[in-house]
C-alpha cells in the first residue's frame, strides 16, 4: 500500500471522534458570544486476552485495531508482533472492549502483569502493583542504521500539526508520528494520551509492514520514561519531543541504547548521548 493513500485512509473525517459543546465565547476586547467547540472524546478501552480480562485504559475511541496490536507489543503482553491471532472490538455503551486471541506459546512477560485499576488519560503505568512491573529492563538496542539528523528532526516537529486532524478540530490532543531518516512523517496517530498515541503508532508501523528501526518517532509532549521503556520494547531508536525528557526517561535511554531529543525553548535540537 503507498504510505500517502494509508496516510490520506485515516484522516478522512468521518474517522474523527469529537463531540460539539456549546459554550459562551468572551473575547479580549470585552466582546460576548455563543459558539461550539468539538471537545475529543475518551471513553475506557478494556483489553481482554483470551477471556482474561488485563486492562483498562481510558483513551480516544479511534484506530482501536493499531492501539491493540500496539499495546500488545510495548507492554510485552505478547513477544512478537504476529502472535495475535483475531481482535475483536465490542461496544459496551460507555466504552469499547477490545477481544483479543493470543498465541498461547507467544505470550510475553508483559502478559503475567495485569492492572488493578483504570489506567487514566494521562497515565501509561496506573494499575500496576508492583516496583518490578513499572520500571522494565531491556537490552541495549541495535546500532542505529542511520546517523541522527538535527535538521530531520526539526524538519518533522514543525511538520507534525499538518499531520493531527483531531487536533486542529480541539487543541487538546496528542500525536505521535512514524519517520523517515529525513524527516519526512509516514505515519501518524492522535489521542487523548501520549502514552496511547504512541501505542497506536507502533500498531499502525508493524500493520503497514514497516521496520521500526528505520526510522524515529516524533512526539507532541514531554517524554517521559513509559514511552522510553514502549519505544524499547518496539525496537525504535530514537525518540524526539517538543519539550524536555525526565532524568529517568535519559537514564532508562541509555540502558536500553535509545537516542533521545528534545526542542528547547530557544527552538534548538538537543540530543542526548547514550554513552
Amino acid at each position: 500500500m503507498r504510505m500517502d493513500t494509508f496516510f490520506n485512509a485515516h484522516n478522512k473525517n468521518g474517522t474523527l471522534c469529537s463531540t460539539p459543546a456549546d459554550g459562551t465565547r468572551h473575547g479580549p476586547d470585552r466582546s460576548i458570544g455563543q459558539t461550539q467547540w468539538q471537545l475529543a472524546q475518551e471513553c475506557p478501552i478494556a483489553f481482554i486476552y483470551n477471556t482474561t480480562p488485563h486492562a483498562v485504559m481510558m483513551a480516544t475511541p479511534q484506530d482501536l485495531d493499531d492501539y491493540a496490536l500496539g499495546f500488545s507489543i510495548t507492554e510485552e503482553v505478547i513477544d512478537r508482533p504476529n502472535a495475535i491471532m483475531l481482535t475483536k472490538i465490542n461496544d459496551q455503551g460507555l466504552g469499547k472492549s477490545l477481544y483479543i486471541a493470543v498465541d498461547p506459546d507467544h505470550l510475553g512477560r508483559g502478559y503475567a502483569s495485569h492492572r488493578t485499576m483504570a489506567g487514566r488519560t494521562g497515565c501509561g503505568l496506573c494499575g500496576i502493583d508492583e516496583l518490578k512491573d513499572a520500571v522494565r529492563t531491556f537490552d541495549k538496542q541495535p546500532p542505529m542504521r542511520f546517523t541522527p539528523d538535527s535538521r530531520a528532526i526539526n524538519r518533522a516537529l514543525n511538520a507534525l500539526s499538518f499531520h493531527q486532524p483531531m487536533n486542529q478540530l480541539n487543541r487538546s490532543i496528542h500525536a505521535a508520528a512514524w519517520c523517515e531518516p529525513n524527516g519526512n512523517i509516514l505515519i501518524c496517530r492522535e489521542d487523548v494520551g501520549r502514552h496511547n498515541a504512541l501505542d497506536k503508532l507502533v500498531g499502525a508501523v508493524h500493520k503497514a509492514e514497516l521496520d521500526p528501526g528505520a526510522g524515529f518517532v516524533i512526539m507532541s509532549s514531554r517524554c517521559s520514561f513509559e514511552l522510553v521503556q514502549k519505544c524499547a520494547a518496539a525496537g525504535i531508536p530514537l525518540l524526539a519531543t517538543i519539550s524536555a525528557p525526565t532524568a529517568l526517561a535519559v537514564e532508562l535511554a541509555k540502558k536500553a541504547g535509545i537516542r533521545l531529543a528534545a526542542l528547547s525553548a530557544h527552538d534548538e535540537i538537543i540530543m542526548f548521548e547514550t554513552d
